[in-house]
């Protein structure tokens, strides 16, 4: 347990004597790092216990502030403050800052994972998923860097997270793509014939059909529709794959839709559902009862016709995530799935599934060059992919530009920017830091008097190297709190934040100071930290950490 939450406990413990509160209360208090340049008068740490006390034991916020100044006290705590209506600010010793210092370089990277105490869950976080009937688009790229940065800080901070694809390789859509891909063949053997206006139009499919007669010859345009429709289907998922591993993202799980209908586990799902009641006839279609569990109607699972819905696999698809040993199932989808959302969690609930479901919807993603907006068709085939951005921008610019922003947000591309190699590209700014801080540390390591700094070297520090303390250790709290909310975003913000802070640090500071030798060695000491810092952010990121810029 470090220093900060070992402050936070004996704070909380005094209030839950002195007050009389149960467990449940005191998680409803904030005890915040204060990391905003602008408020340090308000001290290092603040809370709103008296606010939240007030409304419960009915007293004025002021008078419960100041009996907690009156009455809490720790070694590492100089002062207690009251502030505004009733918000309490306390200030560390220059003791605290500097066993801080000591416990960062002791601890390294492990310093900002969760606490032993806490128990660690399995995750399954689903995303991408799209069908292997074409390449990703603009709008893949987003959910894939949530999904992905999200499992990364996961696993780091102690969980275990699995990431995992599902391939929709059932159904509609991979017939729709046998019979579009047997039409570019026929058509790349010379004959005339039309596609129809549903069928999938872009020139990647033009360019398979090609490929494939040129390797095949014009006789693989006779072979059966299902034929030609695996074989498009394992050529555009090879596609999504290479163009996923360029974008920095592996796939612990690959999961085929099609094993679940092949297994019978759809159908012993449909039955568990039907002894509980929640599946019913209607129309010579098998309907789910979802408005049961909040829905605004009922679900088709098997169509009249026989054919299944997307719904049925989803039920199926859930029972194995648990039988597979998950606590929490994440899924990430675009911001038109909202309704699916209810679905699920109906059907999980229906099921009794004991894991939790969690939703992340991201909003669109719009493309910006030359201050225009790039246009983007599905059906006309005109499709902004990920594979072109990432080919345009390289993949540290892009990873970063889809994740600087909350998902729930729509999100605006900006290429002209993305281009740039100047402090005004977030990227640019926040690597040039990393690199700026290896070179100042190189250089010290070449003069005898900065050799084999220790954490004995914590004096002395003053207010701005305080502030970069309390910056550095906030990692913690940014990583534990994506790890509830999974805001992935705030990790961007933190870094932007950081490269801010320590840019303008050394624009007032002499680092490297030959005639204060003590002071120069304090700040190397902290530089050393700040670059784990940044190489632990933005190798959770999933971006290059340069070694010359």
């Amino acid at each position: 347990m470090n220093l900060i939450e070992i402050i936070k406990q004996a704070f909380n413990k005094q209030l839950k004597n002195n007050f009389s509160l149960d467990d449940a209360t005191i998680k409803t208090f904030s005890f915040d790092l204060n990391v905003d340049p602008a408020k340090q008068q308000f001290g290092d740490i603040n809370s709103n216990a008296a606010m939240i006390l007030a409304k419960i034991l009915k007293r004025s916020p002021r008078e419960i502030a100041q009996q907690i100044c009156d009455t809490f006290s720790h070694d590492s705590i100089k002062k207690i403050e009251l502030a505004g209506p009733g918000f309490l600010n306390l200030h560390l010793t220059s003791q605290a800052f500097k066993a801080l210092v000591e416990e960062l370089l002791t601890t390294q990277k492990d310093f900002f994972k969760l606490p032993e105490s806490i128990e660690k869950k399995r995750f399954n976080i689903e995303f991408v998923s799209a069908n292997p009937t074409g390449p990703l688009h603009l709008g893949h790229g987003r959910g894939g860097i949530i999904g992905d940065v999200l499992s990364n800080i996961l696993n780091f901070i102690g969980h275990h997270a699995t990431k995992e694809f599902y391939i929709n390789d059932a159904g509609a859509q991979i017939q729709k793509l046998g019979k579009s891909f047997k039409i570019r063949c026929q058509q790349a053997t010379g004959k005339n014939i039309p596609m129809p206006e549903d069928g999938y139009q872009g020139e990647y499919l033009i360019n398979l059909a090609n490929e494939a007669i040129t390797q095949n010859g014009a006789s693989f345009a006779k072979e059966k529709q299902e034929i030609l429709g695996d074989y498009a289907k394992k050529k555009m998922l090879a596609q999504l794959k290479t163009t996923l591993q360029n974008y920095g993202i592996t796939f612990d799980v690959w999961f085929s839709e099609k094993t679940l209908h092949t297994s019978g586990a759809v159908d012993a799902a449909f039955k568990i559902l039907d002894q509980r009641g929640y599946l019913f006839e209607k129309d010579g279609a098998l309907w789910f009862k979802s408005t049961a569990f909040g829905d605004d109607k009922d679900r088709v699972v098997r169509k009249s016709s026989g054919d299944l819905t997307y719904v049925a696999s989803d039920i199926a698809y859930m029972e194995n995530k648990v039988e597979r040993g998950f606590d929490k199932m994440i899924l990430i989808l675009g911001h038109d799935h909202h309704s699916y959302g209810v679905r699920l969690e109906g059907l999980r609930k229906a099921l009794d599934l004991k894991a939790s479901l969690q939703i992340i919807l991201y909003q669109l993603v719009k493309m910006k060059a030359d201050g225009q907006q790039v246009r983007m068709s599905k059906r006309a085939g005109n499709i902004v992919t990920l594979e072109g951005v990432i080919q345009e921008v390289g993949t540290d610019v892009a990873r970063f530009f889809y994740l600087n922003r909350k998902a729930d947000a729509q999100l605006e591309f900006d290429l002209d920017l993305a281009l740039k190699k100047t402090d005004e590209n977030p990227v640019y700014y926040i690597q040039y830091a990393y690199v700026r801080i290896g070179s100042i540390l190189q250089k010290a390591s070449l003069i005898d008097a900065f050799a084999n700094i220790t954490t004995q070297d914590t004096a002395p520090i003053g207010q701005q190297e305080e502030f970069l303390i309390k910056k550095i250790v906030a990692l913690k709290q940014v990583l534990s709190t994506i790890s509830t909310t999974y805001n992935t975003h705030q990790l961007t913000y933190y870094l932007i934040e950081l490269a801010n802070v320590f840019h303008s640090y050394y624009s007032k500071n002499r680092v490297i100071d030959e005639e204060n030798i003590e002071k120069s060695r304090a700040r190397l000491l902290l530089l050393t930290q700040l670059r784990i810092v940044f190489e632990l952010s933005l190798d959770l990121l999933g971006i290059s950490k340069p070694q010359k810029m």
